[in-house]
Parts: structure tokens; C-alpha cells; sequence
């Protein structure tokens, strides 16, 4: 059963380093394979397809996000704006430590895929807005947070967190476009800036 779990474990591992660093549709399965040191066999025994792959890796990464950094960013022990700071700050040093290690702004993983695919596979685009349905969430009760509590003036909270995580995609795609992950450190502060209100943009 350990080996198993390992086999399967390094397959994941390799593909979601992969897909990150290139695309998913650059990467082919004799590459993952070879990289996790794994036979094609033994891939299918747990991956019926590339597909069902790629639904792992979203899976595996999403778990990361929602129990790593984004748990620390939107911990309410937090005052509900300073969570919008820690947010930013981890995207940025998620882009830094990768720049440093491989001389590339990897961007996000869910965006990356998003662009690539959610024109060609109506299934992983699903499952992508699922996990962007699930952040999208964490901002609104962060706002209504500090709505309730005065720090920011009424708005609409669902309209206003979805403007704020297409922005903070926005900002990672054009920190990858130009390789520089201090385009996040820079631009991103301008997130709290955002209202929506009910009716029209603020």
C-alpha cells in the first residue's frame, strides 16, 4: 500500500511541476512517467487518462492552497483588511521563490490551466471554477467581515470579490508575462482599493 501511495504521490508530484513549469498540453505522459521514474503501466493503474490527471494535480494543489498560504492570509485572527496584505505578500513571495530557483514567474498553476484549457475541456473547466468559486468565497466573507465590523463602507460583497481575485490573477499573469515577480509587490496593494457597489463600480 506504501508504495503504492509513493508511486502515485511522485507521479502527481511530477506532472503538477510540469503543467506549472511549461503547459499541460506540452507535457506528455511518457514524460511524467519518465520523470517520476514509473512505468506507463503503473500510471494507468492510477490515472485512467491525462485528464484524469490533470483533476488530481487541480485537487493536490487546490488542498495546498486551502490548507497553506491562503489559510494563513484569511485567518480570522486577522483584521479582515490586513488578510488582503498577507494575501498579496504570499502570491508575491510564492513568484519570488521560483523566479529565484528556476529564473521564471511560474504564475499561477489555476490560471495557467484556465487559459490553456477552458476553451477545449468543458470538465476541467468546471472543476478550475470550482476552485476559483472557492477562493472567490474566502474575499467575500472577508469583506463582509469588514463591513460589519465598519472598516469599509457597504458594498456588494460578491461582486466586489470577484473583481478583487480577477485582479490578483490579473497581477500574477502580468508578473509572468514579464518575469518579474516585483510587479506583484507593486501593483497588487491596489486590491483593497476596490469597491463595488451594488449597481456600478465605485
Amino acid at each position: 500500500m506504501k508504495s503504492d501511495l509513493d508511486t502515485r504521490s511522485r507521479i502527481l508530484a511530477t506532472a503538477r511541476k510540469l503543467f506549472h513549469s511549461r503547459s499541460y498540453a506540452d507535457v506528455g505522459i511518457k514524460e511524467i512517467c519518465d520523470g517520476a521514474k514509473v512505468q506507463k503501466g503503473s500510471f494507468y493503474h492510477f490515472f485512467p487518462s491525462k485528464r484524469d490527471l490533470a483533476m488530481a494535480v487541480i485537487n493536490d494543489m487546490s488542498e495546498d492552497w486551502a490548507h497553506g498560504f491562503v489559510a494563513e492570509a484569511f485567518d480570522k485572527r486577522l483584521p479582515p483588511m490586513e488578510r488582503l496584505d498577507y494575501m498579496i505578500d504570499a502570491a508575491y513571495y510564492w513568484q519570488k521563490a521560483a523566479h529565484d530557483i528556476d529564473g521564471r514567474v511560474p504564475g499561477c498553476l489555476f490560471g495557467n490551466l484556465a487559459l490553456e484549457i477552458s476553451t477545449r475541456d468543458e470538465v476541467l473547466r468546471a472543476k478550475l471554477k470550482a476552485v476559483f468559486e472557492h477562493a472567490r468565497e474566502r474575499f467575500e466573507e472577508t469583506l463582509d467581515e469588514a463591513v460589519e465590523n465598519g472598516m469599509v463602507p457597504p458594498l456588494d460583497a460578491h461582486a466586489t470579490a470577484e473583481a478583487m481575485l480577477a485582479y490578483l490573477e490579473g497581477v500574477i499573469l502580468l508578473a509572468k508575462t514579464r518575469n518579474d515577480p516585483d510587479v506583484v509587490l507593486r501593483l497588487g496593494p491596489a486590491i483593497k482599493t476596490l469597491r463595488i457597489e451594488r449597481g456600478g463600480v465605485n
